[in-house]
C-alpha cells in the first residue's frame, strides 16, 4: 500500500445503495426536530441512510465543531460552542421516539474544555440509564488528552461499551491525527478494561491510507495487549476534497483475511468490510457476543 492517491473512481464493491423511504426521512425529521447532531451526517457516512431507514443513528453530543483538526475527517473544525446541556434530554426523548434499543453516543472532541466534554457524557450516559435502564449504552470518547479523572468519570456513569478508536497504525499518526498519540489512545482502553472489567472495550481503524498488512497485524497485538474486546475495520473514503485522499481501495477479500487474523488474535468479535464503521449495525455486535457468551458457559 502507498501514500499514494488512487483513482477518485469507485470499485463496484464500494457503490452503496440509497435507503430514501418512510423511515429514514421519520428518522431524520425526528433529529431535526429536537436539533440533534449526529456523526452521520457531521461525517457524511455511506451508512447513513440505511442507519436513517432501520431507525438508527449515532448521536453526536458537544456541538457539532471540532477543536481538532484530523486531515481524514469532514466534521466542522474551529473554535467550539458553549456546551448545549439540553442535548442530553433531546437524546434521552429520540431514543423514546425511535424505540432504540442500543444508543451510540459520540462527540466532537473538544480539547478547549477542562473535562474534555467528559461530564456531558456522564450526564447523557446517566439520563438514558435511569429513564431507560433496559436499553444498552455504547459510547465513542475522544482520548480527553488521556486525563484519568475525565476516563473514569465516563466509565462510571454506566456504558455498556466503551469505543475509543485508534483509527490508524503508528506511523500514520503524524500525517492522519498529528494532535492524538497512538500510545496515549492504547492507555486508554488498557486503563478501561484494567479498572471496569464489567464494561466491553472497543476500537476501531481504516485502511487505505497507506498501511501496510503487517503494520495492521501490528496494531491488533497492541490492542488485543490493552485488552480491547471488539474490533471494527472499514474502508476509508474521502468525505471531500480537502481531506487525505484514498491510497488504495482494499478488497473486500482482504477484509475478510483481516476479519481471520484479528478473530484468531482473541477478539471477541470482529466486523471487518469495506462499509464498516464504528458504530456500524453496533445492536448486532453487542447480540453476537452475548450470544457467543452463552455457548460458552
Amino acid at each position: 500500500m502507498s501514500l499514494n492517491a488512487v483513482s477518485t473512481r469507485l470499485p463496484h464493491w464500494l457503490i452503496k445503495k440509497i435507503y430514501r423511504n418512510e423511515a429514514s426521512l421519520e428518522t431524520k425529521e425526528i433529529l431535526k426536530s429536537l436539533k440533534l447532531n449526529t456523526v452521520c451526517e457531521s461525517a457524511r457516512c455511506p451508512n447513513m441512510w440505511e442507519c436513517f431507514s432501520k431507525r438508527r443513528a449515532t448521536f453526536m453530543i458537544l456541538g457539532d465543531i471540532c477543536s481538532r483538526d484530523c486531515s481524514f475527517c469532514s466534521v466542522k473544525k474551529g473554535v467550539p460552542r458553549d456546551v448545549d446541556e439540553s442535548e442530553s434530554a433531546g437524546i434521552a426523548e429520540a431514543v423514546g421516539r425511535m424505540n432504540l434499543k442500543h444508543v451510540v453516543i459520540t462527540s466532537v472532541t473538544r480539547d478547549d474544555l477542562e473535562d474534555g466534554g467528559s461530564s456531558h457524557f456522564a450526564r447523557t450516559v446517566s439520563m438514558l440509564k435511569k429513564r431507560y435502564p433496559e436499553v444498552l449504552v455504547e459510547v465513542l470518547t475522544p482520548d480527553f488528552q488521556g486525563k484519568v479523572d475525565c476516563i473514569k468519570r465516563v466509565a462510571e456513569s454506566g456504558p455498556d461499551i466503551f469505543n475509543h478508536n485508534i483509527e490508524t497504525v503508528k506511523r500514520l499518526y503524524e500525517y492522519v491525527r498529528p494532535r492524538a498519540d497512538y500510545y496515549r489512545s492504547l492507555d486508554f482502553l488498557g486503563f478501561i478494561k484494567t479498572n471496569y472489567s464489567g464494561i466491553y472495550t472497543k476500537s476501531g481503524l481504516m485502511v487505505g491510507l497507506g498501511e501496510t498488512g503487517r503494520e495492521l497485524e501490528s496494531v491488533f497485538d497492541d490492542l488485543r495487549s490493552a485488552g480491547c474486546d471488539i474490533l471494527t475495520v472499514g474502508q476509508y473514503l474521502s468525505p471531500s476534497k480537502n481531506n487525505i485522499p484514498v491510497a488504495e481501495y482494499v478488497h473486500p477479500d482482504v477484509f475478510k483475511d483481516l476479519e481471520n487474523i484479528a478473530f484468531a488474535k482473541g477478539f471477541l468479535y470482529v466486523m471487518s468490510g469495506p462499509f464498516v464503521r464504528s458504530s456500524y449495525n453496533a445492536d448486532q455486535v453487542f447480540d453476537k457476543i452475548k450470544n457467543k457468551d452463552k455457548t460458552e458457559v
